[in-house]
């Protein structure tokens, strides 16, 4: 996964279409018209009116958006027709800062269109909206219209149909069914005023100051206040993101587990982050749930304790080296191997051909030593320039961490960038040509993406063979409330290839030695049951040990309401059937507004 902080760039909308600025006037209304907001927005989700001038259309004002590129006001009629389908509201895009407010009764001509936030080729649904508009006041001082609730009982429990074959899977030119689908629901409601009450956080407050709450408390809960995502067809329909029409230091840092008590109201959007948006005119009060960060318990003395951790994008220049440092030595109890992911060069994201990581990796190590760990030993091969993806100039690659006074490390020269690690077979034992060592480097399957870093190490006489991994991020796929149902995952192709070059080289090792300790571990940027997961155990080569936890318990990211895996330890048939292996997702992250980075990292321990 891209990280949240890069993959979005922009204010908390999207560029809007080019609009004239509009036009106010305090003068008597025109002529009523027949048209009526109801008749614009139509029972699909595009509007039967699109491209069409329409003049008089009536509405009271109850939100305005003064900031961004997307400045603007929501109104809604009074006059409902009887139909579930259509909604009452629509968004009037001004382009410069609206001259209306709330509570005014307004009239207002303009032309009829269809905004794709992120544009056509995201695949997001399509937001409708009167532009280049002419608006008249008529009066001010108005009530707004009641909103409407949103809750357990309103949403369906099916998330969205099935698109339309002849159009490409698109669900747009579909009637409307809200009382049968969730997508169907918020879409019926676009535009208009509606509310939540006591709201349970279930995605923490972000840097563009938005959070996710969740309408159905039980559906899918993790034991700490999220809401999990556990398969593809099992979507999670009561997720809503929530931002403001507030000044920005009004909204609150909330972490998972809080709750918005008492009522948020306001317009019904849709946005490009997130799908529909409850863009708030009244915020709940906060109510914190006292989430806590986790700690892991400390690995026995013959226990090998093996984690993952995406420290994101770090570099010399970033200010969280001592916050991974207590992280490690605190929540992961030092570990004996600790594979980073994100492990930025020397300059960080400076294109001018640095790759060493060296001064990146010293300054953890120094860290962890002064928060009181080990003085850890580390082995990673610098990338060729620009050639592994990440943020443009950074470099980043994967690196080991391991405790000498635990573990040691089996150094085999001749590793580097584009060189393939091996594996051969000595004394009934397999062993690596190069280690540290890259896997099939030129394999078409790691363009502008990280090689997989495969070392062995040595516990107590018995050998452990450690790759870390960090597969492409899941960037270009279709969202969730995408148009195209079910949406689209274009990113997984080149996951799969990745996964089947990995799983190879397990089956590689395994048939030099049936009962190798392997372990397959990193940033798979994919979950536990997708097909990625499955191309890893191809065969029973792998294990994926995530799945030894509770369905509750299984997620290590949270992106849009949906707790997730994407971080994963998979273990080769040895130390599975063991039985004495224990995995931990340790949640120091994902969950809070002060995360230091957007995954939290897991550990596996066990008896080689």
């Amino acid at each position: 996964m891209p990280s949240k902080r890069t993959a979005r760039i922009g204010a908390l909308t999207v560029a809007a279409i080019c609009s004239t600025v509009s036009a106010v006037a305090l003068t008597s209304p025109a002529a009523a018209d027949t048209i009526r907001i109801h008749d614009i927005q139509g029972t699909t989700r595009t509007s039967p009116l699109v491209g069409q001038q329409v003049t008089g259309v009536e509405g009271i004002v109850t939100g305005v958006r003064t900031y961004g590129s997307s400045r603007g006001f929501w109104m809604q009629d009074t006059r409902a027709d009887d139909s579930p389908a259509t909604s009452e509201g629509i968004f009037v895009f001004t382009s410069s800062t609206p001259k209306v407010s709330v509570g005014d009764a307004v009239t207002v001509s303009g032309t009829v269109g269809e905004f794709v936030p992120g544009g056509t080729s995201s695949g997001n649904q399509s937001v409708t909206q009167l532009s280049r508009p002419t608006v008249t006041v008529v009066s001010s001082g108005n009530a707004v219209p009641a909103a409407t609730v949103i809750d357990a009982a309103s949403v369906p429990k099916a998330y969205a149909p099935a698109g339309d074959a002849a159009a490409n899977g698109s669900v747009n030119g579909l009637a409307l069914d809200p009382a049968a689908y969730a997508l169907d629901y918020y879409e019926s409601l676009e535009g208009m005023n509606v509310q939540v009450a006591d709201a349970r956080v279930v995605t923490a407050t972000d840097a563009f100051t938005e959070l996710w709450v969740t309408v159905k408390p039980r559906e899918n809960a993790s034991r700490r206040g999220g809401t999990v995502y556990g398969s593809y067809t099992s979507q999670n329909t009561g997720r809503l993101q929530i931002q403001s029409l507030g000044a920005v230091a009004d909204f609150p840092k909330a972490n998972v587990g809080d709750v918005l008590t008492g009522t948020t109201e306001g317009p019904l959007d849709y946005s490009q982050f997130g799908g529909y948006t409850l863009v708030a005119s009244k915020l709940g009060t906060l109510k914190q749930g006292g989430l806590e960060r986790e700690t892991t318990r400390k690995q026995a003395r013959g226990e090998l304790a093996v984690a993952t951790y995406n420290v994101e994008n770090l570099d010399p220049s970033d200010t969280t080296f001592d916050a991974h440092a207590a992280a490690i030595v605190n929540n992961l109890k030092s570990p004996d191997i600790v594979a980073l992911e994100e492990i930025q060069d020397n300059n960080g994201a400076t294109k001018d051909g640095t790759v060493a990581a060296d001064q990146t990796v010293k300054k953890l190590i120094d860290a962890i030593v002064t928060a009181g760990g080990p003085a850890y030993d580390w082995r990673s091969i610098d990338p060729v320039d620009l050639a592994d993806g990440g943020e443009p100039g950074g470099n980043i690659r994967q690196v080991f961490l391991f405790n000498p006074e635990r573990v040691s490390f089996t150094d085999r020269a001749g590793g580097d960038a584009t060189t393939a690690v091996g594996v051969t077979k000595a004394y009934g034992k397999a062993r690596l040509t190069l280690s540290p060592g890259r896997i099939d480097p030129a394999n078409a399957a790691w363009t502008n993406s990280r090689k997989p870093l495969v070392g062995e190490f040595s516990f107590r006489g018995e050998s452990v063979f450690v790759i870390a991994n960090h597969f492409s991020s899941k960037g270009g796929d279709q969202s969730l409330h995408s148009q195209f149902q079910p949406p689209k995952r274009s990113s997984e192709t080149q996951r799969h290839l990745q996964a089947t070059a990995v799983n190879t080289f397990v089956k590689d090792i395994l048939a030099k030695q049936k009962n190798a300790n392997v372990i397959a571990l990193g940033d798979i940027n994919d979950f536990e049951f997708s097909d990625t997961a499955k191309l890893l155990e191809d065969g029973g080569a792998l294990w994926s040990s995530v799945k030894s936890l509770p369905r509750n318990e299984r997620y290590s990211y949270v992106y849009q309401g949906n707790a997730q895996v994407l971080d994963q330890i998979l273990v080769s048939p040895s130390i599975r059937r063991s039985c004495e292996f224990t995995y931990d997702s340790v949640h120091i992250n994902a969950e809070f507004h002060d995360q230091i980075s957007d995954h939290d990292p897991s550990v596996l321990r066990f008896r080689p």
